[in-house]
Parts: structure tokens; C-alpha cells; sequence
């Protein structure tokens, strides 16, 4: 089955085979030994350096990293502006309000980029702002936000930027130093083509709380975290196996070239897809200058609801991603992540020309 959803992912046989190694107690020098692994692994993944950067491990899904991210680094007496135009901004603003943070939101249309003369306004008008929260790769519609035309604004409000970096981290650019980002959250098991189950935060040390301050959450506080873990320790037991997989991958990925290979080959099959499609008259929702490599929505085929296309796909062995929320009805979704080659995606615009000649 080839997944074209937006994670979790096909997995090469190598990372897959990293699943099997031996079991280990997560209070032994061994996994000590591979959770510092993939922390400076992770780090390499953009050329950062451990002095300045921590790379903080967690056992959860992209969301935990989120969660952890916002009510571990936001102050009490701070104020968070997350910016909206997809299920994933909103979420961030639904982990803010769950945990009492003071924020407001600068909100827009799932399908718009971001108003750049709103947010300045918005932030002339908020002189208390101290943190922007914002998705990298929204893929309610896999458009892929201007960090770069952001870094100067907050730069020069002082604002410390939060990126969720979740379906964006290992196959975009990420411009830690000059687009002034203080935290990202990821996860393994999208663009690093790991396993669900293990989340992370990237984050500037000198951005977590001090000590002495009573953390929002037990769980998911990433002082607490990056503290043990700096001292080769966890402060609850990790998902083991996935990290196997995970240090893996990421070894897997720097083999082949880093990121920027990643992103190559992302591009080049989401550019068949794109032209495939359009030769039989399906169109994108987004152009591709605001498009991710990562993931790309689609208007659905005449005729056919997301439900008859996507069970028809499935019996050819391809899993398509539905649309959410008002675009439910209207799109599909086709994503390039994971171990998938062109013969896989050439094949896929074949059965989907079968499908609609035979309709």
C-alpha cells in the first residue's frame, strides 16, 4: 500500500528493520547513549550547535511537541499572537486558550496567505506581544508560509518566533539563524520518514524558563526534559523502538544528502503529480509558488465524491488524504513523503486516469 497521506509514512526496509533490535530498559547507559544520538542528530539535520540549540525529545505525536512547545515557553506574563489559515493554526490557538495563556489570534480564510499589513497593525496595536506562533506547512491545504517575510517583523517588535515545523521539518527550509526562530516543533514520522510516536522541540536554550518556574503541564514540560536529558537521563519512560527507527532515518537521510536532497526529490515528484493530474483536467487548489513540496490539495475529479475516489485508489493500493472541514467535499489530498519513488507516482496518475475513463 502506498501512502500518500500526509503521515504516517512507507517506510524504507532499513528503518523498518531498526524496529526489531534488542529490547532496552530506558534507565540504561545504552538508551542514554541513543537518545544523545538523535538529539545531536537532529540538530545536524539544519547545522546547529548544541552550545546554543537543545534538540528536547518526547514520546507523542506532533501535537504533543506543539503542546509542549506553547505552554512550556510562553510566560505567564507574556502574550502569544498565533496566526490562523488552517486546522493546524487553530490548534495552536486551542492549545493556548486550554492552558489559560493570554493570546489573540490574527485569523484568515483556510485558503489565504498571511495578511503581512494585518499582523503589522495587528502587532502596532499589541505593543504586550512577546511570542508569534505560527504553522510552517499548513497542510489543511499544503501551502507553505513565508517564515522569511515574518523574521524581519518580529525581529523588529522583538517577538520570539514559534513555529510548528510538524509536516515541514527534514524537506523545507528552515533559516534558524536569520529568520530568528526560537522554538520549532516536528516529529519523526513525516519528512524524516520515522515511525509515529516520537515528537520533538528545537529550541534556543536561553528560551526556556527559568528553574524556579511552575511549569502549565507535568508531561510536557520541556525544561524538565531538556534538563535530564542533557544529563543523559528522561523523566518518563520514551517509546523505545520508535527511537531505533528514528536514528535510523535520520542516519538514513544525512547518507543520501541532508534535507536539501530530501526536498529535491519531494519536488520532483510532487511536480509529476501536479502535471499528471492537470493533463486530465484536475486542478490544484493552491499555485505552486505558495505550495509545500511535502503535500499538495487537489479539486476533486467531476463526478466523483472524496469517498468513491479514495475506495477506488485504496483497491489500486494508494491511500489519498481527504479534505477537513468546509473543503471535506471539495479536495483531496496527495502527499510525497516517505520511502516513494516516481515508478510509484507515475503509476499513480495511470490508475487515476483508469479510474476516470472508467467512470
Amino acid at each position: 500500500m502506498i501512502l500518500l497521506n500526509p503521515g504516517p509514512v512507507n517506510l524504507s526496509d532499513r528503518v523498518r528493520n531498526a524496529l526489531l533490535r534488542p529490547d532496552l530498559c530506558h534507565r540504561e547507559v545504552e538508551f542514554s547513549q541513543l537518545q544523545s544520538k538523535i538529539r545531536e542528530q537532529l540538530l545536524q539535520v539544519y547545522g546547529l550547535g548544541s552550545e546554543r540549540w537543545a534538540a528536547v525529545l518526547l514520546t507523542g505525536s506532533g501535537t504533543a511537541a506543539m503542546e509542549a512547545m506553547i505552554s512550556s515557553l510562553v510566560p505567564n506574563d507574556g502574550k502569544l499572537l498565533v496566526i490562523e489559515n488552517g486546522v493546524y493554526g487553530e490548534r495552536l490557538s486551542k492549545i493556548a486558550k486550554i492552558h489559560s495563556i493570554n493570546y489573540i489570534t490574527l485569523s484568515h480564510a483556510w485558503d489565504a496567505e498571511i495578511d503581512i499589513n494585518g499582523l503589522v497593525k495587528l502587532l502596532d496595536e499589541n505593543a504586550d506581544i512577546t511570542h508569534l506562533a505560527v504553522v510552517h506547512h499548513e497542510t489543511t491545504t499544503g501551502r507553505l508560509n513565508n517564515l522569511a517575510e515574518l523574521a524581519p517583523i518580529c525581529q523588529e517588535h522583538g517577538i520570539k518566533l514559534l513555529v510548528d515545523a510538524v509536516s515541514s521539518f527534514g524537506g523545507e527550509e528552515l533559516n534558524f539563524a536569520d529568520w530568528g526562530i526560537t522554538a520549532c516543533a516536528a516529529t519523526a514520522n513525516k519528512c524524516l520518514h520515522g515511525v509515529p510516536g516520537t515528537s520533538f522541540v528545537i529550541l534556543q536554550r536561553d528560551a526556556l524558563p527559568s528553574v524556579a518556574t511552575i511549569p502549565r503541564t507535568l508531561y510536557l514540560d520541556l525544561g524538565t526534559y531538556c534538563q535530564q536529558q542533557d544529563r543523559g537521563g528522561t523523566p518518563f519512560t520514551q517509546s523505545v523502538q520508535t527511537f531505533y527507527a528514528l536514528t535510523e532515518a535520520l542516519e538514513e537521510m544525512a547518507e543520501a544528502g541532508g534535507w536539501r536532497t530530501r526536498h529535491s526529490h519531494y519536488n520532483q515528484l510532487a511536480s509529476l503529480v501536479r502535471d499528471g493530474l492537470a493533463s486530465i483536467g484536475i486542478k490544484p487548489l493552491l499555485p505552486v509558488s505558495s505550495s509545500s513540496v511535502v503535500l499538495n490539495a487537489y479539486y476533486l475529479p467531476d463526478g466523483f465524491s472524496y469517498e468513491k475516489f479514495h475506495d477506488q485508489l485504496k483497491a489500486q493500493d494508494y491511500i489519498i488524504y481527504s479534505g477537513q472541514g468546509n473543503l471535506a467535499q471539495s479536495i483531496f489530498r496527495v502527499s510525497t513523503m516517505g520511502a516513494i519513488t516516481s515508478a510509484d507516482m507515475e503509476r499513480f496518475i495511470t490508475v487515476v486516469k483508469q479510474i476516470i475513463n472508467n467512470s
